[in-house]
């Protein structure tokens, strides 16, 4: 007797749609999976049997065929291990074999019969829609409510156990559908626990990462430890734009194919992620034999923060170039590839020296100025360039720290943000691009118009300080920005002589000797 039911297996952010057939036939006992199984798929043998005795159910022994088609794509994972037991139960004739029409189940089973979580229960979701074929999908508890998130058809049927699968296929134990309203979740969910009203002092970097969120400008910050360049970090998603409902729903299924929802339904913050430098470039980018999103694409929608970036093993940083560029990854492989989003602001902190004493008033910096270039250079030039804004963090002041008076809050910021992002996307409402950063070259001068008071600064800075075509096309970006939080009118000279007090590497004839 051979039984045919629908489940899913992951690729990549995606879901393919996999037909499980299961045959029962004569022989001495055995239990063979064929198309492609990795190892989680083929001990699928010890979960199912003992999942399906603890559950009350005896099959004949006989020999066990599972096939899982299309052959030519690799399935990894346990959540094929429900649709096989309630397949080998057909096959049985314990469940009828017309009772998975129109289903698509995915599951991971317990030795007990209890059915577990799998990863990317949205993009499972989203791939059962898409088909046309599924009209409802069986799936954990515990998957529920990220799979029933993504909206529309299919209905989603949470079920805690095998016995409970088995039964609603039967009849003989209805389930509601799960029902949820995207909006409200998002709205409960898009909560922060820090703000910038907790920051005491830095006034001028508050600015510079105000100006940064406006225009999605990328940041380095520089100053000696204990300067508060972490704290300002972790609360730049907080001015930033809340998540509109289509970016929830995409960094929600980058976090389920990750593993890392930790029974969220969806995720209603920007990501924040800071990984340690001793990551690897597989770990930042994103891999692995099965590919799987890396520090960059959980970052997409966020933040990626990296601290003391002089400590990350360069080949490591030389990883963010392209994404910087791209805002995506193509992971490829010799049987498939996988495209991972990762549109994110870069945000890198270093001190201003190898010791880290420099700029701190009560230590005294030992670097002669060949120490640190040296020190800089394990940043590239070409990674450097791709970075907007570049900004000294001075070392707190008594007077700051004491202050009682309770400094400007995250709210206040974003408001001033949300409308700069306004005029930008009523000024870009035709073109591919939506934010003042990703302004191509050749688009350049139509968007970035100065003044001729700005002219004669910006050429005088560029002869003065030599900046690079790369370093001038950022000015320009970071003064339209500055335009936008001070209106959305044209460029002028003061907002030209802001943006370039934000390229600290290009006002210093030698590294560190103003700071």
């Amino acid at each position: 007797m051979t039984t045919h039911l629908t489940s899913a297996a992951l690729s990549g952010l995606n879901a393919t749609l996999v037909e499980v057939e299961i045959d029962l036939g004569g022989g001495p006992r055995a239990f063979k999976t064929v198309g492609l199984p990795e190892r989680t798929v083929r001990e699928t043998e010890e979960r199912v049997m003992s999942a399906l005795r603890n559950s009350g159910y005896q099959l004949p022994a006989c020999r066990v065929t599972v096939s899982l088609s299309p052959a030519d794509i690799r399935r990894e994972g346990n959540g094929f291990d429900l649709p096989i037991a309630l397949g080998l139960l057909a096959a049985a004739k314990v469940l009828p074999q017309n009772c998975f029409r129109g289903y698509l189940i995915v599951g991971e089973l317990g030795l007990d019969g209890t059915v577990k979580g799998v990863r990317g229960a949205p993009a499972i979701a989203s791939s059962a829609r898409e088909s046309g074929i599924c009209t409802g999908l069986l799936i954990s508890q515990s998957n529920a409510a990220e799979a029933v998130v993504t909206g529309g058809k299919p209905q989603v049927f949470a079920v805690e156990t095998l016995r409970d699968a088995a039964d609603f296929l039967q009849g003989l134990k209805p389930i509601d559908p799960e029902v949820t309203d995207p909006a409200k979740t998002l709205s409960a969910a898009s909560h922060y626990d820090r703000d910038f009203a907790d920051v005491k002092g830095q006034e001028l970097a508050k600015r510079a990462l105000e100006v940064a969120a406006a225009g999605l400008h990328n940041v380095l910050m520089i100053g000696p430890p204990g300067s508060g360049k972490t704290m300002l970090a972790k609360r730049l998603p907080t001015i930033l734009p809340a998540l509109t409902i289509e970016e929830a729903m995409e960094t929600t299924r980058i976090y389920s194919v990750a593993g890392l929802l930790g029974g969220r339904a969806l995720i209603g913050t920007r990501p924040f992620r800071a990984p340690h430098h001793t990551i690897s470039d597989v770990g930042l980018v994103g891999g692995g034999v099965n590919p799987q999103p890396g520090e960059m694409s959980l970052a997409h929608n966020g933040v990626l923060f990296l601290d003391e970036l002089p400590e990350f093993k360069k080949n490591v940083l030389e990883c963010l170039r392209q994404p910087l560029e791209d805002r995506h990854i193509v992971i490829t492989r010799i049987s498939d590839s996988a495209i991972f989003p990762a549109s994110f602001m870069f945000v890198g902190a270093m001190n201003a020296c190898a010791c880290s004493a420099r700029g701190n008033p009560n230590q005294h910096c030992s670097c002669t100025p060949s120490m640190i270039r040296r020190y800089r250079s394990r940043v590239s030039e070409p990674l450097l360039d791709r970075i907007d804004i570049h900004m000294e963090i001075p070392f707190v002041k008594y007077e700051d720290l004491a202050e009682q008076h309770r400094a400007e809050s995250s709210d206040a910021i974003r408001s001033r943000v949300i409308q700069a992002r306004a005029f930008q996307v009523e000024r870009f409402r035709t073109r591919t691009f939506f934010c003042n950063a990703s302004i191509p070259s050749r688009d350049l001068h139509t968007f970035c118009r100065i003044d001729s008071a700005g002219e004669r600064l910006l050429e005088l800075a560029v002869n003065r300080f030599g900046l690079s075509g790369r370093a001038y096309s950022r000015v320009l970006k970071v003064a339209r920005t500055i335009a936008d939080l001070d209106g959305g009118g044209p460029i002028e000279a003061h907002h030209v002589s802001e943006a370039l007090q934000y390229r600290l590497l290009d006002r210093t004839a030698q590294f560190g000797a103003s700071i």
